[in-house]
């Protein structure tokens, strides 16, 4: 009898972690779908102001903006976007180790390098591994705002721009699909192959690549001023919106897993219960009946 109660304590455990995980799965489900939403949306708009920073910049003569300028790499900074909470699946460890796999690879060409995290699972992990963060930001949640982004955009901008830093690479997950996230390292700044990057399989070519000419008004250099910084922020902002989606996804795979290996366990301890539960009435009755004729 002690097994058996302890049996259907752990069948009503089970039960009730499975309800859990089951509202968890619904959770990011309809976070999911909200991300998504943000996501596709930004994600036109990215590509063809992408395009169209890239275009006038060839098409702008002489004219450049310091933004676009490729120059030897003396000095970079890596910013690693990884989540706040758990519970999503290989998620953070597949960012994680893709941020070390860029940081080795810094220190074996000797490469002075400044790390940034986003994400307390990524600094707890940097953290525990002793590697100094310049800075931390535990900020962006799964609804990451434009206003977040655009103070940090312009940090990076600054570092840029006064030669602190020759380049920023960004290691994230990458929004493909629904059924396929990549991590990917991704070079931020400078901003010379902004457009190829943006582009996805299928669609429409970019401005440059169609011959398209420009007439400036007022000129070339004041619509470089305000467009570069702006494909910058934007393309920032996709990355965390592609990041928050991805998280969503990894979460609700995860969930839906743990909540099919519960139904399962379920079904198991039932089955123990029910074959101990046989055995002990069969032996009960086994019993009585020895009983019944040793009264003969």
């Amino acid at each position: 009898m002690a097994n058996l109660r302890v049996l259907v304590k752990r069948r009503k455990a089970v039960r009730n972690i499975r309800k859990i995980t089951r509202t968890m799965e619904l959770i990011a489900t309809a976070r999911f779908k909200k991300a998504l939403d943000r996501a596709t949306e930004a994600d036109a708009y990215t590509r063809k102001i992408a395009e169209l920073a890239a275009d006038l910049s060839k098409n702008a003569g002489e004219v450049s903006h310091p933004l676009l300028v490729t120059r030897p790499v003396k000095k970079s900074l890596l910013l690693v976007i990884s989540a706040n909470r758990g519970l999503c699946g290989g998620y953070n460890g597949s960012i994680i180790r893709e941020g070390m796999a860029t940081i080795r690879h810094y220190r074996e060409a000797n490469v002075p390098f400044e790390l940034e995290a986003a994400g307390k699972r990524g600094i707890a992990f940097y953290k525990f591994q002793g590697i100094p963060r310049a800075k931390e930001y535990t900020n962006f949640n799964e609804k990451p705002s434009f206003a977040e982004v655009d103070v940090l955009a312009n940090h990076y901008i600054d570092l840029f721009v006064t030669g602190q830093i020759d380049e920023v690479k960004v290691a994230y997950m990458k929004f493909i699909n629904a059924a396929r996230q990549q991590v990917v390292v991704e070079t931020l700044l400078p901003l010379s192959s902004m457009s190829v990057e943006t582009r996805k399989p299928g669609a429409a070519p970019a401005a440059s690549e169609s011959k398209v000419s420009y007439e400036f008004l007022p000129d070339a250099s004041e619509i470089l001023e305000e467009l570069v910084p702006a494909a910058l922020k934007v393309r920032l902002f996709k990355m965390f919106l592609d990041a928050a989606v991805s998280e969503q996804i990894a979460r609700r795979v995860a969930m839906k897993a743990a909540t099919e290996n519960a139904g399962d366990l379920i079904k198991e301890i039932t089955r123990v219960y029910n074959r101990n539960r046989q055995a002990n009435i069969t032996k009960e009755i086994s019993e009585l009946i020895a009983g019944s004729e040793a009264l003969k």
